[in-house]
Formats: C-alpha cells, sequence, structure tokens
C-alpha cells in the first residue's frame, strides 16, 4: 500500500456533562409549652431531632431568649445547624413560622430564592449554623398568630447541593425485575414436588420441607433435628388463615396486602384477633424476623392514645422489639391522655411490668429536666403522681369499672 493510500484513523468524538441539582427534605418542629422554654438564657436553644438530608443530619435551634447578647432577649434566634461530619457543605435553607390562625401568612425567610443572586451557603464542619440571630421580635411573636395555645410551628427546608458526571451509553440492556418470589410462589400453588402436608384445623396445606427449612430454622429443626419422617403434620395452635398468611411470605417473601385489608379488625378492643397480631405471633414462633417486622410496621400505623396499651402489651408478648419501643415512647410523651384509656386500664390489670417501664421512661425524662436547675425542687413526682392514681394535676383519675 503507497503512502497515499494509507487510511487515517480518527477516534470517535466523545461527550460528557456534569449535573449540579439539590437534594430536597423538609422538617416540621413543634415547640409547645414556649412560655415555660422563656429564661432559660440567652445563647441556649431548644433543638429539634435530628433529621437527614442529602446524606448529612441538620437539626433546628431555636433561642427563646435569643442567641446575641446584645440584643438582651429581644429577639428570638432561630437556625438550622449541621449535626453530622462534614466539610464545606454547600445547601440552600429555609426557614418558616406558621401561621396558625389559617390564613397562611406565614413568616418565610428563604435562600432558595436568591440562590442565583449569592449562590448557596457553605457550612465548613460540623456544628455549622445558617439563619438568623434577629428572627423575630419577641413582644411582637407573643401577641401574634404564630404563637397558639403555647405553642410554635417552624417548617424548615435543607436543599444539600450535589454535583455529578455523566456520559453518554452507547449500549445498555435492560435487566428486568427479579421474580424468585413469584416462581416459588407458584411452586405453591400448583403443589408440585411438596413432600410434607400440613393439618391446620382440618384444613391441608402442601409444601415443600427444603424451602420451609431454608426459611425459618425452627421448621428446619422439626424436619431434619429428630427421627421420623412424618408426611403429615398437625398444628394444633393456629388458624388455618394464620398459617396461609406465613405460607404466602416464605414462599413470596411479602405479606398478602388483600388479605390483611379484609381481615382487619373493626374496633382497638379487637386488636388480638386480627390477621396481624397473630400473624406477628406466627413470625416470632417460627423465628420470621422479616416477617415479624414486616407485622411491626403495619402495627405501628394504628398507634393511638386509645390503642397504646394493647399494642404495647402484643409487642412485649411477642417480642416485638421496636413495636415496643415506640409504644413506650408514645405513651410516656403522651401520658396524661393515656392514663384515661382503657389500654392503659388493661396493662395495670394484665401487664403491670410495662406500666412501670413507662413511668420509668417519665420519671427519668422529668430527672433530667429537672437537673438543669430550672425549679426542680418544686416538681413532683411523676411516679407518686401516677401510682396513686392521680393525674398530672393531682386530681384523682375516676377508675374505670
Amino acid at each position: 500500500m503507497s503512502e497515499n493510500e494509507k487510511i487515517a484513523l480518527v477516534d470517535s468524538p466523545t461527550s460528557s456533562w456534569s449535573v449540579t441539582e439539590t437534594v430536597n427534605g423538609s422538617h416540621e418542629f413543634v415547640i409547645q409549652g414556649y412560655s415555660l422554654a422563656k429564661g432559660m438564657g440567652i445563647g441556649k436553644h431548644i433543638a429539634s431531632e435530628n433529621f437527614t438530608v442529602g446524606g448529612y443530619q441538620w437539626a433546628v435551634y431555636f433561642y427563646p431568649d435569643g442567641k446575641n447578647p446584645e440584643d438582651n432577649s429581644t429577639y428570638v434566634s432561630l437556625f438550622i445547624a449541621l449535626t453530622s461530619e462534614g466539610s464545606d457543605v454547600r445547601a440552600l435553607f429555609e426557614l418558616t413560622l406558621v401561621d396558625q390562625s389559617g390564613k397562611e401568612k406565614h413568616k418565610v425567610h428563604s435562600h432558595f430564592d436568591r440562590s442565583l443572586e449569592s449562590g448557596p451557603y457553605t457550612l465548613k464542619y460540623r456544628g455549622s449554623m445558617w439563619g438568623y440571630k434577629r428572627f423575630y421580635r419577641r413582644a411582637l411573636l407573643e401577641t401574634s398568630d404564630y404563637l397558639k395555645d403555647d405553642c410554635l410551628k417552624i417548617n424548615c427546608t435543607v436543599g444539600v447541593v450535589v454535583s455529578s458526571t455523566h456520559c453518554p451509553r452507547l449500549h445498555s440492556i435492560q435487566v428486568p425485575e427479579s421474580d424468585i418470589g413469584s416462581n416459588f410462589g407458584m411452586l405453591l400453588e400448583n403443589m408440585e414436588g411438596s413432600d410434607v402436608i400440613f393439618n391446620v384445623a382440618g384444613e391441608m396445606f402442601h409444601a415443600h420441607k427444603l424451602v420451609l427449612a431454608a426459611r425459618s430454622h425452627v421448621f428446619g429443626s422439626d424436619f431434619f433435628g429428630q427421627e421420623g419422617d412424618d408426611h403429615e403434620i398437625v398444628i394444633a395452635d393456629m388458624e388455618p388463615r394464620v398459617f396461609k398468611a406465613m405460607l404466602h411470605f416464605i414462599y413470596r417473601d411479602e405479606l398478602n396486602e388483600d388479605e390483611l385489608a379484609t381481615s382487619s379488625a373493626s374496633s382497638e378492643s379487637c386488636l388480638a384477633d386480627t390477621l396481624l397480631a397473630k400473624l406477628l405471633a406466627a413470625a416470632d414462633e417460627y423465628d420470621l424476623c422479616r416477617l415479624k417486622r414486616m407485622c411491626e410496621s403495619h402495627i405501628c400505623k394504628d398507634i393511638s392514645v386509645s390503642s397504646v396499651g394493647r399494642i404495647l402489651a402484643l409487642a412485649d408478648t411477642y417480642h416485638a422489639m421496636e413495636l415496643k419501643a415506640i409504644c413506650l415512647k408514645f405513651a410516656s410523651e403522651n401520658l396524661a391522655a393515656v392514663m384515661q384509656s382503657d389500654g392503659f386500664e388493661y396493662l395495670k390489670s394484665n401487664y403491670p411490668s410495662l406500666q412501670s417501664e413507662i413511668l420509668n421512661i417519665v420519671a427519668g425524662c422529668e430527672e433530667g429536666y429537672s437537673s438543669g436547675g430550672g425549679g426542680g425542687g418544686k416538681t413532683l413526682s411523676v411516679c407518686a403522681q401516677l401510682s396513686d392514681g392521680g393525674d398530672t394535676n393531682s386530681r384523682r383519675v375516676r377508675q374505670r369499672t
């Protein structure tokens, strides 16, 4: 090949692009007992629970007496703080004091609407804050519609700035979703290769020993840990509908939501008779941890002042520790109302140790509050009040009959 006939090889052009955007998240911070928080001192704050946005943790700090000593408590201060480790975290912020009159005249300080003018704010390290030392004049706040029933509501929005670089993909192959649950579900439905039959109150269920043993060590011990090869096993302590729902989970790794919906209880007093409650018991008996957690998650949605006592008893009975912790926290935070419910009377009669756990949490919170020096010596013992049957105003709570 002559020089004139040589073919020049040219690389194809490539491209990429960078995308910068915000990952946004919001948090509502409710401050009850504003008048009691006053006087805690300039530079001292009330903090919200930590919340996560963009992979970082944040908190709202409210200063009832202001953050700036020079202002002599004329203003309340409000800030958003970075509470996790991080450096040079760039973010946009918005703080809103909610108008509780329904007129929607909220007081909003927003970084979002001026982001193009000044750019995102950079927080250098853990503890860095964005906000206002003079967020609102305290005298005006206390006569405004922002304060209702001695309560303030603050909404906080954080937008963490993230950047990513992309390049076009010349080829791609779509991978289908996993169908292993569907396949095993069909195995259960058509009973192909089944080698064990469960007799549950006269209703027969065909299943596969290896599948059940792989999912539950309790089944594994029953099948392979003892002599004998029983083809039929009698389940004496479970309803057919519960066993069916448990098998559905074992094979498909999911709950039958339609079955749960049609089997829901008509009132809180029937909690123990619901399919969810009995499925929780089955999950505990056969050590199906994921099934137990799924039941806890569903039952957790029904926690209320009237139901928390019975849900707490259920959680304690079947070792549902996540659900129990949430119930204890809810009951301790709403104690005055919970004490007057049938569920609390149920605990007193049947689970006195759980009642004690609630009171211990309340007493611990009270001790922590009193140790701050703010008139703790005048605070009556919560345990003393409750063990005597009285409410938080030392009035007797009428015993239910």
